[in-house]
């Protein structure tokens, strides 16, 4: 396993790209009504990207192995998908739900981040499973610093969420990031605490847990990319890119209008 440490200057880099894909959802939440199509959002997303932000849409033709150049500028996920859905030509509805994964890359360095969208007015437990994924990354995001364990993060997560009634994904995990869309460290979502590996000080990762309503299985759809739950119940994800410091962490991928910080969550030192 190959870990990249940041020096200043990646960090720099990585706070930059982290910002401007934090302020890339900023654009697009405006955007996601009923009636919207993921095509016309991916449109949206690729022309700020590339106009505005000066940057580069990451999954655009991204292709690791076994898989088909992924078609698009970002990933949209609606109601059971978990996440990779591929934006299509069917409208958005009121009580959809929606993750929308983007990852831009500016100067060589990538910023990667998702939030869920509600779509007009959602059922009560379309809010409920959206607000508790958010809780539940930020529980693990509490336990990022330099000595600490990936199982850390895993275990705050999971116990978190099944205390809630809710299922952690396994296949699918946040994971190092840099000059690189994916580099070691995976970060699992569940897991035991002091197990895995120790975080240092300048480590990069996303933490992006998926969190369904019913059971944690999950199945690829025909298209090679979209992953949706096998009991087709409702699924929510949620994603910020963290830097590892010597006493805690910090959020690469918020912006001014990024959603409130829980008031759990106590300040990085």
């Amino acid at each position: 396993m190959t870990i990249t440490i940041k020096d200043s200057a990646g960090i720099a880099g990585m706070r930059v790209a982290g910002r401007l894909a934090a302020e890339l959802l900023d654009y697009l939440a405006p955007f996601v009504k009923p009636g919207i199509t993921t095509n016309e959002l991916d449109r949206l997303a690729e022309e700020h990207t590339t106009k505005v932000l000066g940057a580069i849409s990451a999954p655009l033709n991204y292709a690791p192995g076994g898989h088909d150049p992924y078609p698009k500028s970002i990933c949209t996920s609606i109601n059971h998908q978990v996440c990779h859905g591929i934006p299509n030509d069917k409208p958005l509805k009121k009580g959809d739900i929606i993750n929308v994964d983007v990852t831009v890359i500016k100067d060589g360095w990538h910023g990667d981040s998702s939030r869920m969208y509600q779509v007009g007015e959602v059922s009560v437990a379309a809010k409920r499973l959206c607000h508790l994924t958010y809780e539940a990354m930020w529980k693990g995001i509490m336990k990022v610093r330099a000595g600490a364990y990936l199982g850390d993060i895993g275990h705050a997560i999971q116990v978190f969420a099944e205390g809630q009634g809710l299922s952690v994904v396994r296949e699918f995990c946040g994971h190092g990031i840099g000059q690189k869309f994916h580099e070691d460290p995976q970060v699992l979502h569940y897991g035991k605490p002091g197990t895995l590996e120790r975080l240092e000080a300048g480590m990069t990762i996303t933490i992006e847990p998926m969190l369904n309503i019913g059971r944690k299985d999950i199945k690829e759809l025909g298209d090679g990319w979209t992953i949706v739950t096998k009991d087709h119940s409702l699924s929510a994800q949620w994603e910020h890119t963290v830097l590892v410091t010597p006493n805690g962490y910090e959020v690469l991928t918020l912006s001014d209008h990024s959603p409130a910080i829980p008031a759990f969550v106590t300040p990085s030192a």
